[in-house]
């Protein structure tokens, strides 16, 4: 039996989630994700490009294996998997992602338009000009070295960046609980930004965009809300929208072409789905104005060709492009960097400020490190200077010393001891010795043809030229205004080897209104007794037999473009787009328009056309013998279903018709209504007034009690007869309908 107890460690469950989230959400930020705002670098960029300085991949040496680059990266210092340091080093090598690329590639590494890269096995590598900028005096202790993940070998915390390459490059990268998305600029432009912020701390982010006016995409193209830019680098995020550069050029056959030249930087290594993208509008005729689409880029150049059908509005049809496809798109911006590690937000003025003072840190780290090499150096020369006009004594005093340690002592300090000398002179002479230990390691390890003439002269030349550096690197390191002068000389020196036109075009145009292009058709809607509806063309409605439309109830006349609107006894009416009823021939079937509605169970009592609606005046009749006119500008409305007038209780509308202007107008126009029990009644038009949608109308006739209206309708004056129900009724005499008259008995 275990006589031992147990440890239990009690630990608060919540506590403990946060704790290691946190912990894990910062390994992702600091060590994968965002970048470092000194050098712009992620760990794994930094780790590629220190492992191939180690390689001695210089720019002008051949290229290596990607493979090797890889597998030194991994094993020394990124033990995260090969695929992605691989990735990584392919993006390194993107002139359409980055201004200045870091790597140089040699082979297979993909292209614009979304072609991955070959394997690593197949293709090489160097660092390139631009990432010598900021590899270059990593042997002069400018930057901390850690130890790797083992241990067993060092690497910098950070690359002596001399080249802003946050804010020229741009990054993207996505951690817990956050994104960077830092825009690439143009070299030139950022440089100018860094020498203004030098020369003036104070210097407003407006003064400063006229020097760095917006993002310079490798891809060129057009950012669109300029106006929007201050905002965003002065808060360090915001949206960018940017567009593809088009140019219209005449086609064959009288068409004409837009042809797309630059695109978006979001479809940058992914041109190919851009591409696909435009055929699919085709295809599913999302823009009936294109005819093509192809792709004709080459080594020339980028060149995306959309045909255009003749007699359309290529402008138009760019619009339409810009709206809803990736020919348009929108850049989220977040200058989010680690600083002291720990991530935060920069705004364009302090990202520039932070790199100066990044700069100033390094260059005072290198001229201290000139200076004090060349005091060393200084101190040497001077030694072997002196040595030189007492060679002959110093020769005595090792061939009479017994080892290396005896001359050493008798150099610097002037003991003789046990030293065979041959003259008085030499004896007397090295007493007098009093040389540092530098200078004495010098002197014995000097050459003999160091006493040449010419030697000694070459010796005192590097003596003058040393004090003059010594005084310089002194300057230097005295005056701030001094240093700034040596960082902005080094800073001109890369903005003439990196000078680049800017590609990116920026403005504040919006984007215009797409007008939507279609062929525009008269149609006739037939709709039979059962709810069956079509719509057929004006030809072949002309050539159907007048037996074969007399089996529909509703013909509504109406354009293509139009709307159908559909009125019911429950006082509702409901839209429907012509384009949504289905085409077909004058004899087929149809589809019933209770399923292309919301209608339900509703009856419907008048189809009609919007265009017609909205000059026409609406006769309302209602179960309970309410009537009323309503113009059809009141049902002026793009809302799927509207109610239409105000009902009693069991109510319905029974009678509605849509009159013209001159019908109304003319005053020959009489109100005809009939109820259950066969009475009818007349009375003129003009005494039914004219109310709003929403009024329940006024007293159309009297009614007995078990009594209801069954039809209401307007006819001409002279119009002796109506038809109800497929019988023909005669129109009574019209009466006055202000006295409510019961009626007469309607006769067949």
């Amino acid at each position: 039996m275990n006589t031992e107890k147990e440890s239990v460690i009690q630990l608060d469950f919540a506590e403990e989630m946060k704790t290691s989230f946190r912990d894990y959400a910062m390994s992702v930020i600091i060590a994968r994700a965002i970048p470092d705002v000194r050098d712009g670098l992620k760990p794994v960029q930094r780790r590629i490009l220190y492992a191939m300085k180690e390689l001695g991949l210089d720019p002008k040496k051949p290229h290596r294996k990607s493979a090797r680059i890889v597998g030194d990266t991994m094993g020394k210092y990124h033990p995260h998997g090969d695929s992605s340091i691989y990735e990584a080093l392919v993006h390194m090598t993107e002139d359409y992602s980055l201004a200045i690329p870091l790597v140089d590639g040699h082979g297979n590494f993909g292209s614009i338009d979304g072609d991955g890269a070959a394997a690593m096995r197949y293709t090489e590598a160097r660092l390139s000009e631009g990432a010598m900028t900021m590899l270059d005096h990593l042997d002069q202790g400018l930057v901390e070295f850690v130890p790797n993940f083992d241990e067993n070998e060092k690497e910098p915390t950070v690359l002596p960046a001399m080249l802003p390459n946050l804010l020229i490059n741009g990054t993207t990268g996505i951690a817990v609980g956050m994104a960077t998305s830092i825009p690439p600029h143009n070299p030139v432009e950022v440089i100018d930004g860094a020498i203004a912020v030098m020369h003036d701390p104070y210097i407003t982010t407006e003064d400063l965009m006229q020097l760095i006016p917006g993002p310079d995409f490798p891809t060129g193209g057009t950012i669109v809300n300029g106006d929007e830019l201050l905002q965003m680098y002065e808060t360090g995020e915001g949206k960018v929208r940017i567009r593809a550069k088009a140019e219209i050029e005449n086609g064959e056959y009288g068409k004409k072409n837009i042809v797309i030249t630059e695109i978006p930087y979001t479809a940058a290594g992914n041109k190919t789905k851009l591409v696909e993208e435009l055929a699919d509008a085709v295809r599913n005729k999302t823009f009936e104005e294109i005819a093509d689409v192809r792709d004709e880029s080459s080594k020339e150049g980028l060149r995306i060709v959309i045909e255009v059908k003749k007699d359309r509005d290529p402008e138009n049809l760019l619009n339409g492009l810009y709206k809803k496809t990736s020919l348009e798109d929108t850049y989220g911006v977040n200058f989010i960097a680690v600083k002291d590690g720990q991530p935060g937000t920069f705004p364009l003025k302090r990202l520039l400020q932070e790199f100066i003072d990044f700069q100033d840190e390094l260059y005072t780290k290198e001229y201290q490190y000139l200076l004090d090499r060349a005091t060393k150096r200084l101190e040497v020369v001077d030694g072997l200077i002196r040595a030189v006009d007492v060679i002959d004594f110093i020769i005595e005093v090792l061939r009479g010393s017994k080892d290396l340690r005896q001359a050493r002592e008798c150099l610097m300090h002037g003991i003789i001891d046990d030293i065979r000398f041959k003259t008085e002179e030499a004896k007397k002479a090295a007493k007098q010795f009093d040389f540092t230990e530098r200078q004495a390691d010098a002197i014995l390890a000097m050459q003999l043809s160091k006493l040449v003439g010419l030697e000694l002269l070459k010796l005192q030349q590097e003596d003058d030229e040393l004090q003059k550096n010594i005084k310089r690197y002194n300057r230097i390191l005295g005056r701030k205004s001094e240093l700034y002068k040596v960082i902005e000389e080094q800073l001109l020196e890369f903005r003439t080897r990196f000078f680049t036109e800017r590609k990116t075009v920026i403005t504040t145009e919006a984007t215009k209104a797409y007008v939507v292009e279609e062929k525009i058709e008269d149609l006739m809607l037939l709709i039979d007794r059962f709810g069956y509806m079509k719509s057929v063309d004006t030809p072949s409605y002309q050539k159907a037999a007048p037996e074969t439309l007399a089996e529909f109830t509703h013909i509504c006349p109406i354009r293509s473009n139009d709307r159908l609107c559909i009125f019911t006894a429950q006082g509702n009416m409901y839209q429907l787009k012509v384009s949504q009823i289905p085409r077909a021939k004058v004899r087929d079937k149809g589809t019933l328009y209770q399923t292309l509605t919301k209608i339900g169970s509703e009856d419907a009592v008048l189809f009609i056309a919007f265009e017609d609606l909205f000059n026409s005046m609406l006769l309302f009749v209602t179960r309970n013998g309410l009537v009323k006119q309503v113009s059809g500008i009141e049902f002026d409305t793009n809302r799927a279903v509207v109610n239409t007038t105000k009902l009693e209780d069991n109510d319905l509308i029974v009678g509605l018709r849509a009159m013209t202007a001159k019908e109304v107008t003319s005053g020959h126009q009489k109100v005809i209504l009939m109820t259950e029990k066969k009475l009818s009644l007349g009375f003129p038009l003009d005494e039914v007034p004219e109310l709003k949608k929403t009024s329940k109308g006024v007293k159309g006739i009297s009614l007995d009690k078990n009594d209801h209206v069954i039809f209401g309708t307007s006819l001409d004056q002279n119009a002796e007869e109506f038809t109800f129900d497929g019988k023909t009724y005669h129109a009574k005499k019209i009466r006055n309908r202000k006295r409510a008259a019961k009626g007469q008995k309607a006769t067949l």
